[in-house]
């Protein structure tokens, strides 16, 4: 379990992460620590950036080795964010950034409505959203 996924569970279990905790944080989780969108001036694939660097140094620095391994294989696949079109249940599309290269099976997006990351299926008709979301790190090592 990454250290963003931890954090979360904790949440969720001290009752703090209850139905309304999205509204009452934001849509860019910016009460995570690691998660802030920092310098609102910034362009936003330099806004992910940021988000991305803030989680893989806080995992690279983990006591936990788990966490390590999971951030140091995600920086082996991570790639400078690029917009695609995600495909949602119901037939639906967004305009996207993906942040991991696929491994021919799934790859890491961010959601920017939403602001937080998801984990797609590849296939013919690109990305397709399989309802795995939040941290980067905790979508990349979901799999």
């Amino acid at each position: 379990m990454s250290c963003c996924t931890r954090w979360w569970k904790q949440q969720r279990l001290s009752g703090e992460a209850g139905a309304d905790f999205l509204e009452k944080i934001g849509p860019e989780f910016s009460k995570i620590p690691g998660q802030r969108m920092i310098a609102q001036g910034l362009s936003i694939p330099r806004r992910i950036s940021t988000l991305l660097d803030a989680e893989v140094a806080q995992a690279l620095s983990s006591a936990d080795r788990i966490d390590r391994r999971t951030a140091r294989e995600f920086q082996r696949l991570r790639r400078v964010p690029r917009e695609v079109t995600v495909t949602f249940s119901g037939g639906i599309t967004q305009r996207c950034w993906s942040v991991s290269r696929g491994d021919g099976t799934y790859r890491v997006v961010y959601l920017p409505t939403a602001g937080y990351f998801s984990l797609c299926v590849e296939s013919d008709f690109g990305p397709l959203d399989i309802g795995v979301h939040g941290p980067a790190l905790g979508c990349f090592g979901s799999v």
